[in-house]
């Protein structure tokens, strides 16, 4: 069994070798992969980080990562899912809306569940964690504690975050069908952080995310007592064999506003 607290500063080491990227702008270049997704130095160097430390701490279990695999997961019932730096264009535009996600993972037949996860931002030094046994807590500069969802009170605007980088005619529908909001846009797995840690209400996504992009950050909020529900409403699952792209997705500190979510998908 391993330590929560051990893969919560194998992120922060993560999170340092990123920030030794980030803070010398004029080392740093960017190449595009096969996807079209951009990669630079820092996404190497938290992978490695990570990878070996996962290695160490956790060696009979494999690691699906977004810069590469070890060990094979469809032979194990767990396996570790990993982006060493999670909002990479966030990286590139220098706005420190990036994270660091690590997540442990269990399979139910062919599809599979997050245990266990850890968000860490690098440049606020904000970290969320929290899983099946591990209450969600943020910890921070400005302080640790345990945290959960706190869905708004009527007749409150609704509080509705949203990617800065991908919105549209989906978005829109979704954000009418519910009356008064605040919208906040922000990157990376942050959006489904401030879910958790009781700022935010919802956070819908229409746009292509894969695995990695969502598993640790689900685990958070799944934690503080929130949900992450596919179209129709049922909790998401992920394939981290076939098709690692997930299908539309929703966080939400409560039920409340599934019925507007899955009339929107359908």
């Amino acid at each position: 069994m391993f330590d929560h607290e051990s893969i919560v500063t194998l992120a922060l080491r993560a999170g340092q070798a990123i920030l030794e990227v980030y803070n010398d702008p004029s080392s740093i270049s960017v190449t595009t992969k096969d996807d079209d997704s951009p990669l630079t130095e820092a996404d190497l160097a938290a992978h490695e980080v990570i990878a070996k430390g996962l290695s160490r701490i956790d060696p009979d279990t494999p690691i699906v990562s977004e810069e590469g695999r070890l060990g094979d997961p469809t032979e194990s019932d767990t396996c570790w899912l990993v982006d060493p730096l999670d909002g990479t264009k966030e990286f590139v535009k220098r706005n420190g809306m990036f994270t660091v996600n690590i997540a442990l993972m269990a399979r139910r037949e062919k599809r599979w569940t997050p245990l266990f996860g850890v968000v860490h931002a690098p440049v606020s030094g904000v970290t969320w964690l929290g899983g099946v046994a591990v209450p969600a807590e943020r910890r921070g500069p400005d302080g640790s504690g345990r945290m959960a969802v706190r869905p708004n009170s009527a007749p409150d605007p609704i509080r509705l975050v949203a990617s800065g980088s991908h919105r549209g005619e989906m978005d829109e529908k979704f954000a009418a069908s519910l009356g008064r909001y605040d919208l906040v846009r922000m990157g990376s797995s942050l959006k489904a952080c401030v879910v958790a840690e009781g700022n935010a209400d919802l956070y819908p996504r229409f746009g292509p995310t894969s695995c990695w992009d969502v598993a640790a950050a689900h685990a958070v909020v799944s934690a503080a007592g929130g949900l992450v529900a596919g179209p129709d409403g049922t909790p998401l699952d992920y394939d981290l064999v076939v098709d690692v792209l997930n299908p539309h997705f929703l966080v939400a500190a409560d039920e409340r506003w599934m019925k507007h979510w899955i009339e929107c998908n359908y």
